[in-house]
């Protein structure tokens, strides 16, 4: 029998089961501290939150996009922002087409949240990341479910013929039903 090692292969997937008992402690912990945050945060005013604001998303893109392997101009990045905000940081530094993408989905993801996740929406953020229908050297399909016309989608390490496989994504043949699960 194949060993099971990915989250999408557990029996249990997509239905997850957590002990309340364990979590209730920690997360009326994490929920009073959220509520003393935005506490002191409405306290700082309307132009020092947009600066909060600033800073932090621009962080969370430039992190986000590390973990990939991707190194943004943080300038580049903060000026996309501080325009997407209205902010007046002075010299905008101008911003190339990859990183507005980056910016706009980041963006919709984080002020958009209470708005309901779908396919399409899905799918915006994936041509905002991909205009071009390319990843570096390789033809991607910008807004739409990936095949496995080359194989399937890993994440991997090491040189080469010595790669480790960190994961592995579900085949292609199931993705709309994982994600119709999954919304």
């Amino acid at each position: 029998m194949k060993r099971k090692i990915f989250i999408y292969q557990q029996e249990d997937w997509p239905n997850f089961i957590w002990n309340i008992n364990e979590l209730s402690g920690l997360l009326a912990t994490v929920r009073n501290k959220q509520g003393r945050l935005i506490g002191k945060m409405e306290a700082l005013g309307f132009h020092l939150q947009n600066e909060a604001f600033l800073e932090t998303l621009t962080t969370d893109i430039l992190k986000s996009t590390e973990i990939e392997g991707i190194i943004l101009n943080k300038a580049e990045v903060r000026s996309s922002v501080a325009r997407r905000l209205g902010i007046d940081i002075g010299g905008l530094s101008p911003t190339n087409r990859d990183i507005e993408g980056v910016v706009d989905m980041m963006f919709d993801a984080t002020t958009n949240f209470d708005k309901p996740l779908t396919r399409q929406r899905l799918f915006n953020w994936h041509y905002a990341l991909f205009p071009t229908g390319r990843s570096g050297m390789y033809k991607i399909i910008a807004g739409n479910w990936r095949d496995d016309s080359t194989g399937p989608m890993q994440v991997v390490s090491g040189a080469m013929g010595k790669e480790k496989v960190h994961y592995q994504a579900p085949p292609a043949h199931i993705i709309d039903e994982e994600i119709t699960a999954f919304l």
